[in-house]
């Protein structure tokens, strides 16, 4: 967090030589953090994968830390993996044809060939897509996009996952707002389940094409209601740690509505003052216009987000302010006087709801660790790393000015 906003930046890269136990772990990154000089009571919340040498109730990394700190602290499920989770629920027949589209995709893209003459003949027909997207299982949880492409080149075909997926994977987006994607998914799948009973198949455009052109086939809507159903519940079963904090993750937005009793207490803020200072600022209309006013840009924001999502215009989603900037500058303008709440706030916004940096940076690594680098050091990956996924700018002309040049001989 700097005068900016919360930073998303990696600190380091930690080569693990030995074995990856969840202590192993817990001992690298405390000694990485003693390294930097950050003071872990500053340390409120962890996000990781469902590992269990990361989750292990016993001896994972998440269990170990807490008692290392001997605090507990809000230990999160990364909301993407959960999400990915949940898709696995599909029946055997559903999941048999998505391995078979993702045969179809691999094939085309592993030969450069079969890839040339798809492409061309994509272009010579005009197709909506110009190419298909190569499929990771859960990398970069990619299932729905790949679907959605495949199909469209042969029928244009809409499926609904994908937005979820999308919308998860946004940087500067809020736990808050990630959580409220999911809850949001999860009425429509009511909304999707209570189409296919009805027939009608407002939202399954292919679906009722396909119904359409074959009238001597009869469509088995309990077959396709239970599975949408059972992904509703696989949805309603997880992410219970977001769930259970949602009071809290809501703060930042939303402080004026908040029962303080209800807040999880964070070290270094005092629970007395925070709710005095709730008390006073309730009553104070500078103040609260100014939260309400940040209601008003939010709402915007994702109004203008998703008109241009449907419009297929991601440049202009880029350049749309985010969500946790317009939050930061609203609670950056507050006096001291109010200092707990600041701390309170700034505390939630910089927690992590999703493990998505760090799926980039695996994948970035992965990408400099070709059989053409020239260096093979440890030292060597992590600053082409940090240079990759850093959101810092260099001011290259102060660099070269520091920097003494070298005397003809």
């Amino acid at each position: 967090m700097n005068s900016d906003g919360p930073q998303e930046e990696m600190i380091e890269l930690i080569p693990l030589k030995g074995q990856t136990r969840g202590e192993d772990i817990c001992d690298a990154v405390l000694q990485c953090l003693n390294d930097k000089g950050i003071h872990t009571g500053h340390l409120i919340s962890v996000d990781t994968d469902g590992a269990p040498s990361m989750r292990g109730s016993q001896k994972g990394f998440v269990t170990l830390l807490q008692k290392a700190l001997d605090r507990d602290l809000l230990a999160f499920h990364c909301i993407l993996h959960q999400e990915a989770l949940c898709a696995q629920t599909f029946p055997a027949e559903c999941i048999e044809v998505m391995n078979h589209v993702i045969q179809i995709v691999n094939k085309i893209l592993a030969k450069a060939l079969n890839h040339r003459q798809f492409r061309a003949s994509l272009e010579e027909v005009e197709s909506e897509y110009a190419d298909l997207l190569l499929h990771n299982k859960v990398r970069w949880l990619s299932r729905g996009e790949v679907l959605r492409r495949f199909v469209a080149c042969l029928e244009h075909v809409n499926t609904f996952l994908n937005t979820l997926n999308k919308s998860l994977q946004e940087r500067g987006d809020t736990a808050l707002q990630m959580l409220e994607a999911v809850l949001s998914f999860e009425r429509k799948l009511t909304v999707l389940a209570r189409d296919v009973q009805r027939g009608t198949l407002s939202h399954f455009s292919s679906l009722r094409e396909f119904k359409d052109a074959h009238h001597d086939h009869t469509l088995n809507s309990d077959y396709l209601k239970g599975a949408i159903v059972d992904m509703q519940a696989a949805f309603g079963g997880r992410f219970s740690e977001f769930r259970k904090e949602k009071v809290t993750l809501s703060f930042p937005v939303t402080p004026l509505e908040i029962d303080p009793s209800l807040l999880k207490t964070f070290p270094g803020i005092d629970p007395a003052e925070l709710e005095m200072e709730m008390a006073d600022i309730a009553d104070k209309e500078t103040w609260v216009a100014k939260f309400k006013r940040l209601t008003a840009e939010l709402e915007d924001v994702s109004r203008q987000k998703a008109h241009a999502a449907q419009s297929h215009k991601w440049s202009e989603i880029e350049s749309l302010p985010t969500p946790e900037k317009l939050v930061f500058e609203t609670w950056k303008a507050l006096p001291e006087t109010y200092g707990n709440m600041k701390k309170y706030a700034f505390a939630v916004l910089s927690m992590f709801g999703s493990t998505y940096f760090c799926e980039q940076i695996f994948s970035n690594m992965n990408y400099i660790k070709s059989k053409y680098r020239t260096r093979l050091t440890d030292e060597s990956l992590q600053s082409c790393v940090k240079i990759k996924v850093t959101n810092y700018m260099p001011d290259v002309e102060k660099l070269s000015s520091d920097v003494r040049k070298q005397k003809p001989h």
